[in-house]
């Protein structure tokens, strides 16, 4: 970001990346030889969970989640057919005696279905969802899997595929984790959505756990809501003419890690956003011609894909485009920056796109009719001491719940904004907080303790606690 001496790491192949993303990826289903997902076809009905995975699925969830088993069949049903899901213990029997596991009850009383867990599904139509709802009560090890096993039956024109009439859903509560989703209350006794607080975070040489320090005295909650891996970058091929996401040693070690560095930033329902930064070369998020643009889209849609990450930070620093620009690419633009983040939300819309508030990346334009308040979720200005609405003018559509002030460095020490100054920007509105370069081995890091302390009075009429435990950077 601006102001830090930036750091040049040895290329490593993106290839590499991908192949090895995280080991319990919940399984899609068998596959034929010709590669098509094993099915059942005609009038027959099956169940998969989101992924498509069937006879079994992964839910990991916080106080109360809903979620839906998917109900298909490969032809639309000549008439009506009605699907029961219920609780039955001897399914995790028969599922435990089948893959050798040992998987504990869900207690009943911690799902509901929606009517009763009967759905119908309509003649003329081939697929239905079946909603149901876990509920904590507070009382299961969040380090445990538990089971809930469920019998399907049919009534109707069709017959049940023979893997689909068990279903066991394999469940962790993690609730007494904890989490980081704040509110306050106004003097009027009003409650409030809390402001984001996102740790930008220099992770060459910061343990991302390290996010996991601060938490609130009243309420228990974590401080950060999301942690953005500084940084990744967009590079360029000269053998192959292509663009592609380039990580340095410090984040592929991260990123193949991630159940020990990221998990349990996740558990605690913080977000884990890659930070993507020009590097040095003619690829640049702002000088993408609009094919190139949709190429790098699909390569961060992988990445965030394949690493359960939450979104994409934008930074448009260190490049160094040519002129005139040679095929693939375009002159810098605010256009061009905006169509490259306008590709990335069409593929992954429920994500989030953030943009750093300086260079081009300071203000957006529409795509295609789609105003910038629609594809970006957050704009995070670049540091100062105060707010700024004028902001809401370089990014058309945005709410001021969407925008950030006063953001804090804290590699060079600065967090000049005045408590007064935070909590009259938390009462206008504004939904965001930028703090770059958390680490506790700084020597700034009691100034880092006591502008977090700040934040926590000012933003949620709270007081820090920070955990003497730090984490170093334990990777090589």
């Amino acid at each position: 970001m601006k102001k830090r001496l930036f750091i040049k790491s040895c290329l490593v192949a993106s290839v590499a990346l991908f192949a090895a993303s995280c080991s319990d990826d919940t399984t899609l289903g068998s596959i034929d030889d010709a590669g098509r997902l094993d099915v059942p076809e005609g009038a027959v009905v099956y169940v998969t969970d989101a992924a498509g995975s069937r006879g079994s699925s992964k839910v990991e969830f916080h106080n109360a989640e809903t979620n839906a088993l998917h109900v298909k069949t490969g032809v639309a049903l000549p008439a009506d057919c009605k699907v029961t899901f219920a609780y039955n213990a001897d399914a995790l029997t028969a599922y435990n005696t089948a893959n050798g596991t040992d998987y504990a009850l869900l207690p009943q009383s911690m799902v509901a279905f929606a009517n009763d867990g009967v759905v119908t599904l309509p003649a003329g139509q081939t697929a239905v969802d079946a909603e149901y709802t876990l509920t904590s009560d507070g009382s299961l090890d969040p380090e445990t899997t538990y089971a809930l096993p469920l019998s399907v039956t049919i009534e109707g024109a069709a017959a049940l595929g023979e893997a689909d009439k068990n279903f066991v859903v394999l469940v962790r509560d993690l609730s007494s984790y904890g989490d980081c989703h704040k509110t306050w209350v106004d003097d009027n006794g009003v409650e409030h959505e809390g402001i984001k607080i996102f740790s930008v975070m220099e992770v060459n040489d910061t343990n991302p756990l390290n996010n996991l320090r601060y938490t609130l005295k009243n309420s228990g909650k974590y401080m950060v809501d999301a942690l953005v891996m500084f940084s990744g970058n967009i590079n360029y091929n000269a053998e192959t003419g292509r663009v592609y996401f380039y990580p340095n040693e410090n984040i592929s070690a991260i990123l193949n890690n991630r159940e020990k560095y990221l998990k349990p930033l996740k558990d605690r329902g913080m977000k884990v956003i890659m930070g993507v930064m020009c590097n040095h070369d003619r690829a640049c998020i702002s000088n993408l011609a609009p094919e190139t643009a949709k190429l790098f889209a699909k390569e961060l849609k992988a990445l965030c894909d394949a690493y359960d990450l939450d979104g994409i930070f934008w930074d448009d620093e260190y490049c160094n485009p040519i002129t005139p620009a040679p095929p693939g690419f375009e002159q810098r633009s605010r256009l061009a920056w905006s169509r490259l983040a306008y590709e990335v939300w069409k593929l992954q819309p429920e994500r989030w796109n953030i943009a750093y508030g300086y260079s081009m990346t300071g203000s957006a334009v529409a795509v295609e009719g789609v105003q910038p308040g629609t594809f970006i979720s957050y704009c995070l200005p670049d540091y100062s001491s105060y707010y700024e609405d004028s902001w809401l003018d370089s990014y058309p559509g945005m709410t001021i719940s969407q925008l950030g002030g006063a953001s804090m460095q804290f590699a060079q020490g600065s967090w000049a904004a005045s408590e007064n100054t935070l909590r009259q920007g938390r009462n206008a509105g504004y939904g965001a907080h930028m703090v770059f370069a958390m680490d506790p081995y700084r020597t700034t890091s009691y100034g880092q303790d006591q502008a977090m302390d700040k934040l926590a009075r000012a933003f949620y009429n709270d007081e820090v606690v920070v955990d003497p435990t730090t984490y170093p950077k334990d990777w090589k």
